[in-house]
């Protein structure tokens, strides 16, 4: 709903005035990911945009958070509002007002390049953080923008792929999340780059129109990826309101101090994962020509910008601020924030202390405090802040396994690296991974010395890690570079060996049972090897459950070219709703680790299931072991009288909770099912709920459930 101040702004804006609110321009100050300018004689301040999945990134330092993959990990929504919040006081602090972030498309696929920017391959997780985090920056007086709106899953081709996906799977899978988010009060929306079923997004009248605005009853503001936006006409008839950045990569690149002599355009891969930069400036060179020329009415303009002046005045920007000139000079409203502050610094390694997921365990861990252990890794040396792209994040400390082992050990600590440093790749150094290691990175480094050093203690601690980055996807889920060679030679001089995960997603294990323990640990952000060193030696129990299946390469459902990375400029969703664990139920095909699985320090029990109401479910957990242990319960819905005649998948996640219980302490815990849950989506009818018994089956994994109750609906 407009209010009559928005109104009046909007009837009072020349069209000059009303496109320059449609698209961004250089930041005067050079700070900002994105830049809309002010109009001064009438109060509208300039806003600044930045990028924040994983942290604020601006040209400071900020604290940086683990991955968004790491977040879900922990299945404790409360956590993605508190990382919300932080993210919000630190765009604050950074005198920044709109923050592009959460991720959350869908994980359709295990080699996407930014897998670990999004939450889950289940449409119910990825909605609740989802939701979580928008409420936290929202509660900010931020602007939350979820992204990339929709079917977005993939980087290869990303601007210009077409998602073939029919409407009940885009219906059940792809758009809830974005739904949650809505509903949880996001200001904004960014449209991907690529087509959904032949039409860019960007010009998506149906999707951005229909569905997002009148459907779901958006009335915040839908703005474009950078440079995302093909057309002036379709594009703003589509639903486009906001065009970033604005302005062409060469003038954005001059404005950061890069002479526009030395731009390339021919450095953007425009076929694969790069949009085309020259398209920057459409909205600011054509539209008001297509608006006097009647192609775009006027007042589609007056929406666009009333959709983006009303967020300015529902966070506090319009007037508060201060008048804020054509540049975006003056103002300044003592919106303080806070940023590096001790509460986000533990916020960051509580994050990646319940992220952490506990694969398997023959006893190993946690480790005695008096072990002697080795840590070998080609970068234990440094702290894994995430991958590539615009979610990087420049923390103000960091700590790397070696430190956080030696920090807590009580026993003596060797180091070996065993292999050249795995090199980082981003898109903003040549759009793709590079296998090849540095070849004067400590020449004198190999992995017999790691096997020296393995040979020598109680335990080896080996941290491996993979390369993704945004704009590529990876071309394998082997370990990069000589890590399993590595891992399989300490495994074999030590039978006590120990691996941590530092992934995107789901990667092979060739070396897998020669173990005696494996964590996953994500990309844990600033507080690497303390989070590690809690959990290995048992300060924490490692609370996390897999948000994704880890699997065998080949047996993902995308498994097809055609289904990915896509033919002729189309990527078929054949598999319809089996995605993720609905795939690995459907068709019993391999899954090395289950969606939902980790294991615990602890031992639980459940008993006395019950259904309270058609929504609710209650079951008793209790701590068996003699730790204090996180156990998180989860149920899944079936409905077998519908299996077979709807093509419906086995089970489908209805709800979760988190909790932590002492030794011997037992919990009656209430989940509460999400509806979608229980019902299709009809095209004729919409969300539909057939009636009859659905089993709702609690436990532990979507392989690993314990007891059984029935609702009748």
């Amino acid at each position: 709903m407009t209010s009559d101040a928005v109104e009046r702004l909007v009837s009072d804006l020349t069209l000059e005035e009303k496109v320059q609110l449609t698209h961004g321009a250089a930041d005067t100050d050079g700070t900002s990911t994105g830049f809309v300018p002010g109009v001064e004689r009438l109060g509208v301040p300039g806003v600044r945009f930045t990028d924040g999945p994983l942290g604020v990134r601006t040209d400071e330092p900020a604290t940086a958070f683990p991955a968004s993959m790491a977040l879900a990990a922990s299945f404790d929504p409360d956590l993605a509002r508190e990382f919300g919040e932080a993210l919000g006081r630190e765009a604050k602090a950074r005198d920044q007002d709109v923050l592009l972030g959460p991720g959350l498309n869908l994980v359709r696929v295990p080699h996407c390049g930014r897998n670990f920017e999004y939450f889950s391959e289940d449409p119910v997780v990825t909605g609740r953080f989802a939701a979580g985090v928008v409420e936290g920056i929202e509660s900010e007086d931020v602007v939350a923008t979820p992204k990339h709106f929709v079917a977005n899953n993939q980087e290869t081709a990303r601007a210009s792929v077409s998602a073939e996906v029919d409407e009940r799977v885009l219906r059940e899978l792809y758009l809830p999340g974005f739904r949650d988010a809505v509903d949880a009060g996001a200001g904004a929306v960014m449209s991907s780059y690529n087509r959904v079923n032949g039409t860019y997004m960007s010009e998506h009248e149906r999707l951005l129109g229909a569905v997002l605005k009148d459907e779901w009853g958006f009335d915040g503001m839908v703005m474009s990826d950078w440079f995302g936006t093909e057309s002036v006409v379709d594009a703003a008839s589509g639903g486009l309101d906001l065009q970033m950045p604005g302005i062409s990569a060469e003038d954005l690149f001059e404005s950061m101090g890069m002479p526009a002599d030395e731009f390339d355009p021919g450095g953007f891969d425009y076929a694969d994962g790069m949009p085309d930069p020259r398209t920057g400036g459409l909205f600011r060179e054509r539209l008001a020509d297509a608006v006097e020329a009647g192609e775009v009415p006027e007042s589609r303009l007056d929406d666009m910008v009333a959709r983006y002046l009303t967020q300015l005045e529902r966070h506090g920007l319009l007037g508060e601020r201060g008048a804020s000139g054509a540049n975006g000079e003056g103002g300044g409203d003592g919106r303080e924030g806070a940023i590096d502050t001790p509460e986000h610094r533990d916020l960051a390694e509580r994050i990646a202390v319940r992220g952490t997921v506990l694969l398997e365990n023959d006893g190993v861990l946690p480790l005695a405090d008096d072990a002697d252990v080795a840590v070998i890794g080609p970068n234990v040396e440094e702290a894994i802040l995430g991958g590539g792209g615009s979610s990087e994040t420049t923390p103000f400390t960091e700590t790397s396994p070696v430190e956080g082992v030696e920090a807590r050990a009580g026993g003596d600590v060797s180091v070996a690296r065993g292999i050249p440093r795995i090199e980082d790749v981003s898109l903003f150094d040549g759009f793709g991974p590079d296998d090849a290691d540095d070849e004067d990175d400590s020449p004198d480094v190999s992995i017999d010395d790691a096997v020296a050093a393995a040979e020598d203690v109680d335990v080896a601690v080996v941290f491996v890690r993979d390369q993704a980055t945004e704009a590529a996807d990876r071309e394998t889920l082997a370990l990069p570079g000589e890590q399993d060679e590595l891992v399989e030679a300490v495994a074999a001089a030590n039978d006590r060996t120990v691996v941590v995960l530092n992934t995107s997603g789901p990667v092979e294990m060739p070396w897998r049972e020669d173990l005696a323990a494996v964590l996953a640990s994500w990309y844990p952000g600033q507080a690497h090897g303390d989070a590690a060193a809690t959990v290995l030696y048992g300060d924490s129990d490692p609370g996390g459950r897999l948000p994704v299946t880890f699997a065998p390469e080949g047996e993902y459902p995308a498994n097809t070219e055609r289904r990915f990375p896509g033919v002729d400029g189309e990527v078929h969703y054949e598999e319809g709703l089996l995605v993720g664990y609905r795939h690995f139920d459907a068709t019993d095909a391999d899954a090395t680790y289950p969606f939902g699985h980790g294991r615990s320090y602890a031992t639980f029990e459940y008993s006395d299931a019950e259904a309270v109401d058609d929504a609710t479910v209650e079951v008793t957990v209790e701590n068996t072991g003699d730790r204090a242990g996180r156990e998180v319960v989860q149920a899944y819905v079936d409905s077998p009288d519908a299996t077979d005649e709807l093509e419906r998948p086995p089970r489908e996640l209805g709800g979760f909770v988190a909790l932590s219980l002492d030794p011997g302490e037992s919990r009656r815990v209430a989940v509460d099912l999400d509806e979608r849950a229980f019902g299709r989506y009809d095209e004729s009818d919409g969300w539909t709920v057939d009636a009859g018994e659905h089993v709702v089956s609690l436990g532990r994994s979507a392989r690993d459930l314990r007891l059984d109750v029935s609702i009748d609906r």
